[in-house]
């Protein structure tokens, strides 16, 4: 019995950070980028400008928003 109750998978809890392997910035930027209103579009972009992106893992199209906003006039 006591090998079962090992196995067995626990809830997080919310107040401990330890839980949680995300920094608050990420959690801050995650809750930013829910309340901002998105729009699906078409674009051609450089083949090496997409490569570059997508090299750097999952997320990587929000990483293109971010870099377009901050380029943004």
């Amino acid at each position: 019995m006591a090998r079962l109750a090992s196995m067995v998978a626990l809830e997080a809890d919310r107040n401990d950070p330890e839980d949680f392997d995300v920094s608050e910035a990420e959690v801050e930027r995650a809750a930013k980028e829910r309340r901002v209103r998105t729009e699906q579009v078409s674009l051609r972009l450089d083949g090496a400008v997409l490569d570059r992106f997508r090299a750097t893992g999952p997320g990587w199209e929000a990483r293109i928003n971010e870099a377009l906003r901050r380029a943004a006039p």
